[in-house]
Parts: C-alpha cells; sequence; structure tokens
C-alpha cells in the first residue's frame, strides 16, 4: 500500500476528487494538503446556494437529513465521500484511508503530487464556498 500526498492549490476539485477516490478504492492511502485554494468552476453564489439547500433539507431533527459541514477539510471529504460506494465494505474502508488537510502538513520524505489543470472561466475556491456557509 503507497501513500500519495496531493496538493490542492489551484487543482480542479472534480479531477483531484476522481484520482483520490480511485487511489483509495485501490488500497492506496491519500492525503490532500491546502484544501482551502482548491478550486471549483461555475458560480461560487449557486454552489454555496446547493449546499444550503441540501442542509436545510435535514434540519428537522437533532440526528437526521444530510449534514454538510463549514470547515473546508471536512467539506472536501464530504464531497469525495459521494464518489465512493458507501453501503459496501470497500468503500468503507476507502473512506477510513482518506485525510485532507487545510494547511501544508505533509509528512517529511512524502513527494507531494501537484495536479496541473487550466483553470476555468469562472471558479471560486473552497475559502470562498465556506466563506458563504457561515
Amino acid at each position: 500500500m503507497a501513500k500519495f500526498v496531493y496538493d490542492g492549490t489551484d487543482a480542479v476539485f472534480g479531477r483531484l476528487a476522481s484520482v483520490a477516490a480511485k487511489e483509495i478504492l485501490k488500497g492506496n492511502f491519500v492525503d490532500i494538503i491546502n484544501c482551502n485554494d482548491i478550486i471549483i468552476s461555475g458560480d461560487k453564489k449557486l454552489l454555496a446556494k446547493k449546499i444550503l439547500a441540501k442542509r436545510e433539507m435535514g434540519s428537522g431533527g437533532s440526528t437526521k437529513g444530510p449534514k454538510y459541514p463549514r470547515v473546508a477539510d471536512r467539506l472536501v471529504k464530504r464531497m469525495i465521500r459521494g464518489m465512493l460506494p458507501r453501503d459496501r465494505m470497500k468503500g468503507q474502508d476507502a473512506y477510513r484511508r482518506l485525510k485532507c488537510y487545510i494547511g501544508a502538513e505533509a509528512e517529511e520524505g512524502a513527494e507531494i503530487i501537484k495536479l496541473d489543470h487550466r483553470k476555468p472561466m469562472k471558479f471560486a475556491t473552497i475559502k470562498e464556498i465556506v466563506g458563504l456557509l457561515k
């Protein structure tokens, strides 16, 4: 089992998430650093509105409903969870192998992989979206 460390700075979220999901399903450990700087394409107000609407669906009870966190690293981890088969044991085990960090907390000696994609015309960072959620 290998360990991969991905840098989220200026990485497009969907592409980073699909690479991370494939690696953890293969049995590898994945760390994502700099979650604040991950880019999501599209209008930031519309993205925040979608997340707030899903959060409002479950506000009836104390333990019910879809829960979307307000912290950048937890939001990224929650969004990658949607790409995993959570109803099976392999998906649950894969989810445990994923770690997300706000800052650059890479282990010494770990090689950091930077995904270099072209930036979309309209984009927002996770930090901006989390700011709209509070």
